[in-house]
Formats: C-alpha cells, structure tokens, sequence
C-alpha cells in the first residue's frame, strides 16, 4: 500500500492512524421535468422567508441546484453538496464539477448554496443543510431518487458543515405542517475533502470558528461543533480525503474523526496524500490527487451506494 492511500475500513483505523452564476429559483416541483433534460435546476429550500433570514438579497436565500444524471443513466443516488469558504464563501470549484462527476456515475449532484458568516452564525447553516437532505428525501420518488442512498459530501468549512449533518440529524417531526420536515435529516453517506471537524485548539481552524459561532463563542457551543466528539454508532459510513501538508486545515482534523468513527465502530475509508495542501477540489491539476474521485467512487459501490449505470434501451 503506498504512504499516500489508505482506504480503511473501522477494524483497520488504529494501526493506519499510527503510520501514517446560476439561473434564478424555482419551484420545487420543476426539478422533475429537468431531470427528464438532464437538465440543472435551482430551487429554494423554503417557498418563502428562511428561518432567521436577515433580508431578502441572494446571500439570504439558501437554495438547491440540482443536477440530474442524463437521461437513462440514473441509478438513484443522490449527495447534497457543501463548497468550502470558511463559512464566509462558497468556493465555485467545490460545486458544479462534484455535480459532474457524480452524474458521470449515475448519480444526481444537489450542490447546497448555504448561508454564510459572519452575518449569519450557527445553527442557520445546520437549518440550512438539514434542510436540503429532508427536501431531497421529500421529494425523492419526483425527483427519480432513492430516499435510502442521500449522501452529504463537503470541502473544507462545508466539509465541516456536512460533518455536522452526519452528527446532529434527527428523524423529523411526524406532526409538522410541512411535509419536507417530517422526514429524516440523516445523510446515508458521508465524504470529506479536507474537512474542517474541530472547533476547538489546537486544530480549529479560526477563521471557520469564527464565522460559524462568532468572535467570542460560548464554550459549550464550541463543544458541540467540534464533531468528532459527537460522533455516534449512527453516524453514517463516512469517507475522508485529507493531505499530510495541510496548513490551511491541518490533518488531525480528519484524523481526529476517523478515530472516533473507529471508536463507534462506525465503517469508513480514509485517503492520505503527502502533498497537496488545501483547497484542491477534485484534484484535476494534479495527477496523483485526482485519483480521490474514482477511489471514493469505488468505496460507494462497494457499500452499495452507486449501482451499475447502464444505458437506456
């Protein structure tokens, strides 16, 4: 096995941690049609105001772009897709090419437009994610989804906020008024690209802290959000990508959650590179880096997620 890949599976953790611009909003019902096209599709995650929302200009309507599979080629998989920015942006190239590589196995891209510091702190952008798994979930049979293969994939400050959707889900409300927030907000996968998971030093990285829960942030918030301490037996099969010379985010932080997923026993596989840095995205600058894509691929057909592709008759 070479020093720069592991894939891990939870028995194995211990001894490898040791060596080693979009078209304006739509209704929710459109996605459908486009789906037939193989077509993108923006929708809003609320028919009308956010909760919490602090105006009505762009940066305050958190909303989906969904890209389906072409015609004939889905198979029912589906990931909602979290850029990095440090919670202060969205980076572009975390967004539509992860869409185009999971279309290209089938799959559809949900790439989430979140809310972002510091006008907005924590738990907008946990409102915000859970949000965008239930409508994917509540809408899976229009959308030509299977609401038992929703993955969460995140880079960096997102990978922080797909983390926390791996943690801090819950079943729904069977009783709500909308019908979106009586399903379930669990991801059935996740996958971080050199994720932020700590918000707590040495290793938080402060920038993300700071937008997500504010200059000066309750101890018990920072407890909370740091996630490898929530890490559960329920935590989906998770799947991390990280580089040993990440000084933007440092390695420990996926380090950190592998260990607690092996601690709960919880299946994951990890992919370590010695070079990188931060913020290469699918990798497709650098030769060895860009093989994390199909890699992670493989672990999700592997555990069933992806399914064979095969053409239309």
């Amino acid at each position: 096995m070479p020093a720069c890949f592991a894939h891990v599976p939870f028995c194995a953790a211990a001894a490898l941690l040791t060596i080693l611009a979009s078209p304006p909003p739509a209704s929710a019902a459109e996605p459908a049609a486009a789906a037939a096209r193989g077509e993108p599709k923006v929708v809003r995650l609320w028919e009308g105001a956010a909760p919490g929302a602090k105006g009505q200009e762009d940066a305050d309507v958190p909303t989906l772009t969904i890209y389906p599979p072409p015609a004939g080629r889905n198979n029912g998989a589906a990931v909602v897709i979290c850029p990095g920015g440090g919670y202060g942006a969205l980076a572009a190239h975390e967004g539509k090419p992860v869409a185009d590589w999971l279309n290209a196995h089938g799959a559809t891209g949900v790439v989430l437009k979140y809310r972002l510091g510091p006008k907005y702190n924590h738990p907008v952008m946990l409102g915000d994610v859970g949000r965008a798994i239930r409508t994917v979930r509540a809408r899976a049979k229009e959308w030509g989804i299977d609401p038992a293969r929703i993955g969460v994939l995140g880079f960096s400050a997102g990978g922080h906020l797909a983390s926390t959707a791996a943690t801090h889900f819950d079943a729904g409300n069977p009783d709500a008024s909308d019908p979106i927030d009586k399903v379930s907000s669990r991801p059935d996968v996740a996958i971080l690209i050199y994720p932020v998971i700590t918000m707590s030093d040495p290793h938080a990285h402060k920038g993300s802290r700071r937008n997500l829960l504010g200059a000066d942030p309750d101890p018990k918030l920072v407890e909370l959000l740091s996630n490898e301490k929530q890490v559960t037996e329920k935590t989906p099969p998770t799947y991390l990508v990280h580089s040993a010379d990440d000084r933007g985010v440092t390695i420990e932080n996926s380090l950190l959650f592998a260990a607690a997923l092996a601690k709960h026993k919880v299946p994951f596989a990890m992919r370590v590179f010695e070079h990188g840095g931060h913020g290469y995205g699918m990798g497709s600058k650098d030769k060895e880096l860009g093989t994390w894509p199909e890699s992670c691929a493989q672990w999700l057909t592997h555990r069933g997620f992806l399914k064979e592709v095969r053409n239309a008759e």
